[in-house]
């Protein structure tokens, strides 16, 4: 009997690019006697084969395990709508580079079918919760798995802004932006921007400016139970925005304030059987390849 009964499939636009994976998973879903269920994203498919969809909402409360089927961009999007339902997620890769989403289209009937079969590994990944406050009200509030992002907007001109954590003053830098970043989204954005990679078992948060006027600001690495302020500067003129995982943005003013603290849930992420950190790292980066 499979641990897992009832899978929920989100994938990522246009369903119908993917619908031979989407075939061969449904298949296999089918051999260990598991229920697919349908997000609204694969509706183009689900409908030739007469297959309905539901809401994400309905999606959390029916399934035991979703399985996203794209790149890491869709994995991202699942996890920030899916974290507080406390579903474990797996990846099947269908978009470029694949941190997260670290199951191959050729494996997948294997590796999927010993997951449905109760083999595989499962790990928790911490997540950030952002609010923005204006005049001491917040007015958006959005989550993310890889990172909270401050940039500018528009023009290639830097912004000035503060950074605090736990209350302490850190510093007021002219820069480009901010990124503050798990251990997950340390191999994102912040790794481009010459930030550490954090090993995912850390409690920890790296806070990576995006090409700083002065030199000698550099990433810093905090405790992930830190509270983080960022504020911009009252004379900034710059358009700005913060971004969540890239896909959340909003507009900031100056003296609006970026609040950042680990979420209060964790993600549960799947993996196959054999799944490797290093590994992902020295195929994802290409490490020890010859020149």
């Amino acid at each position: 009997m499979a641990r897992f009964q009832h899978i929920g499939v989100i994938v990522k636009p246009p369903a119908e690019q993917h619908a031979a994976i989407l075939d061969q998973l449904a298949s296999v879903l089918e051999q260990h006697g598991a229920t697919l269920l349908l997000d609204e994203t694969g509706a183009p498919w689900g409908a030739r084969h007469g297959i309905s969809c539901m809401d994400r909402e309905q999606l959390a409360r029916q399934a035991d395990l979703v399985i996203v089927v794209g790149g890491d961009g869709s994995f991202l999007n699942a996890a920030r709508t899916l974290v507080d339902h406390d579903l474990p997620l797996l990846g099947v890769n269908q978009g470029r580079l694949g941190f997260l989403v670290d199951v191959s289209p050729e494996d997948m009937p294997v590796q999927l079918g010993a997951v449905l079969s109760g083999h595989f590994t499962e790990e928790r990944r911490s997540m950030l919760s952002g609010c923005i406050l204006r005049d001491g009200s917040c007015i958006q509030t959005s989550y993310a798995l890889n990172d909270v992002t401050l940039h500018v907007r528009d023009v290639v001109r830097m912004i000035e802004f503060e950074t605090l954590v736990n209350g302490h003053f850190v510093n007021i830098q002219r820069a480009d932006g901010l990124v503050i970043a798990t251990p997950t989204g340390s191999t994102a954005y912040a790794l481009s921007g010459g930030g550490p990679i954090l090993h995912p078992g850390l409690e920890a948060l790296t806070l990576v400016p995006i090409c700083p006027h002065t030199l000698s600001n550099r990433p810093i690495v905090v405790s992930d139970d830190s509270r983080i302020v960022v504020r911009l500067c009252r004379e900034n003129r710059n358009h700005a925005q913060v971004a969540f995982d890239g896909q959340d943005n909003f507009d900031l003013l100056p003296e609006d304030e970026i609040h950042v603290a680990r979420h209060e849930h964790d993600l549960r992420l799947v993996h196959p059987p054999g799944h490797d950190y290093f590994h992902v790292l020295r195929a994802k980066l290409r490490w020890g390849e010859q020149p």
